[in-house]
């Protein structure tokens, strides 16, 4: 029987895994403990962390990460990028909306930028639902301009023009048997 309580991964961590290695390829490490999380936004002063939590969902595959990997071509980006994975990374994805984005409905996927571990940006499902990727890398950028200071791009444009996006949307991802 499914257990929604489990620690265990809610889908097949095989069919998930192109959905992880778009943010991975484009400079993101995982945050897969809440250990992780608070490595990344706490013992990072005077930087900007930008913070992902990615899905399984159709506006994950068609917007949101390749709208990610578009901005993080942009002259300014942060200066860590951090990703966790809701559904799988359960953990990791629960200390972060309840020690850092406690005030802001949960949602996935969804974005969040920190500078010394202050939040300053945020932009969640609503606002990334109905978006073109080109549209999310617009905004995302603009909140690049205001708040980052490292030099872009996180890979160069060959290595970019040779992503793969994953498209598989939720519902044609198996779940996880061990739950």
């Amino acid at each position: 029987m499914f257990n929604i309580n489990s620690n265990a991964p809610m889908y097949d961590p095989v069919a998930v895994q192109p959905m992880r290695d778009e943010l991975i390829y484009v400079g993101f490490e995982e945050a897969l403990t809440p250990e992780a999380v608070d490595e990344a936004i706490d013992r990072n002063d005077g930087k900007t962390v930008f913070v992902v939590i990615n899905s399984v969902c159709g506006c994950a595959a068609g917007s949101a990460r390749p709208g990610v990997a578009l901005a993080l071509q942009h002259s300014k980006i942060p200066d860590v990028l951090v990703t966790s994975f809701a559904g799988q990374d359960k953990a990791a994805v629960a200390h972060l909306r309840n020690k850092y984005l406690s005030e802001i409905p949960p949602s996935s996927p969804f974005m969040a930028l920190f500078q010394n571990g202050e939040l300053k940006f945020v932009l969640p499902r609503h606002h990334i639902e109905g978006r073109s990727p080109e549209q999310i890398a617009h905004i995302l950028t603009q909140a690049f301009e205001e708040f980052c200071t490292k030099e872009g791009p996180s890979i160069p444009k060959e290595a970019y023009d040779k992503l793969v996006h994953a498209i598989t949307c939720g519902s044609k991802i198996p779940l996880n048997k061990s739950n």
